[in-house]
């Protein structure tokens, strides 16, 4: 099989010739230049051959357009730090306008998408693609959001749909590029930042409406739901192929998973200490299980979240060649 018959028969639930896997991290610094970017995102695809390319812009491409400023500071994750938020009022989100995707730091992501394409081969691959409530998190900056949702939020509403539209526009350009679907980051269906009910009237339309639009062309919609004490149940049904949590640190297990979803999982290793922190005995181990969990089916094994950017060689090695067998 290659890399696109492998992940089509894990989406059916059929056992493939070998399990998917797949890793992903930040590009701190090469994340300014669609050139950088790029080659340091195929020069990881050929060191370790995963079964599809998440392309980890920097989480500020979005918002750059509308007056966001962020620097490196050397975060292990691969981070920025921002460092301007144009959102300052409550009114000031009537004030965003909505990007056109072929202009500006948008535009610069569609070339890097394009220059992933040239060198992917058959891989199929992935553009991150944040949540309206995410974005509009670092627009604002710090606890704003959830102020402005609860004394404003209609002010907020208006920003979000700003967001939305301009996110559907980007997906729709990232289509002509080649993109197998998105990875779709939300990161507030938690239940330690808003309630179920207000997920529901702040989270879960806006983020419908973009996986509509990726759905339209896209045959592989990567759901990630960030944080833990998540809202599994209630994004469970989302218009996704598979859904990466991070299953080694919050609730459900991958075994539990399989009776809450259709989607195919992704994960079963834990970044932040398996990966980071353990040796490559540790992190066979955790694929073991998580095979053992699911039987070796709907599974694709990847960590909860990007690994860290000092992560050992020789447990990325590891990740990849547990799946081997």
């Amino acid at each position: 099989m290659n890399h696109r018959d492998r992940l089509e028969a894990t989406i059916r639930g059929e056992k493939p010739d070998r399990i998917a896997a797949a890793l992903w991290r930040h590009w701190p610094g090469d994340d300014q230049d669609p050139a950088d970017l790029a080659a340091a995102v195929l020069r990881f695809q050929r060191d370790y051959d995963f079964d599809f390319i998440k392309v980890t812009h920097s989480s500020s491409y979005c918002l750059e357009d509308w007056g966001v400023r962020t620097r490196w500071v050397g975060n292990q994750e691969g981070t920025r730090e921002y460092t301007r938020h144009p959102i300052a009022t409550a009114d000031d989100w009537a004030r965003l306008h909505v990007l056109d995707p072929n202009q500006g730091v948008l535009g610069e992501q569609l070339r890097c998408l394009s220059l992933v394409r040239e060198g992917a081969e058959d891989t199929p691959f992935l553009p991150t693609i944040f949540s309206p409530l995410a974005q509009a998190k670092n627009l604002v900056g710090g606890d704003r959001l959830l102020v402005h949702l609860r004394q404003s939020p209609d002010a907020l509403k208006a920003g979000l749909e700003t967001i939305t539209t301009t996110t559907i526009r980007f997906v729709r350009a990232a289509r002509r590029t080649g993109i197998a679907g998105i990875f779709y980051a939300i990161q507030h269906a938690s239940y330690g930042l808003l309630s179920e009910a207000e997920y529901r009237e702040f989270g879960r339309p806006y983020d419908l409406r973009i996986l509509e639009a990726a759905v339209e062309g896209g045959w592989f919609n990567l759901l990630h739901l960030h944080g833990i004490n998540t809202m599994f149940d209630l994004v469970a049904d989302y218009p996704v192929q598979a859904i990466n949590w991070h299953d080694r640190e919050t609730l459900p297990t991958m075994a539990q998973a399989l009776g809450h979803t259709r989607a195919a999982l992704c994960g079963g290793i834990n970044g932040p200490e398996t990966m980071l922190k353990g040796s490559p005995a540790d992190v066979h181990t955790q694929v073991a299980d998580a095979i053992r969990q699911t039987d070796g089916r709907r599974l694709i094994v990847a960590t909860g979240c990007v690994i860290m950017i000092t992560t050992p060689t020789a447990n990325i090695r590891a990740a990849r060649e547990a799946v081997n067998r």
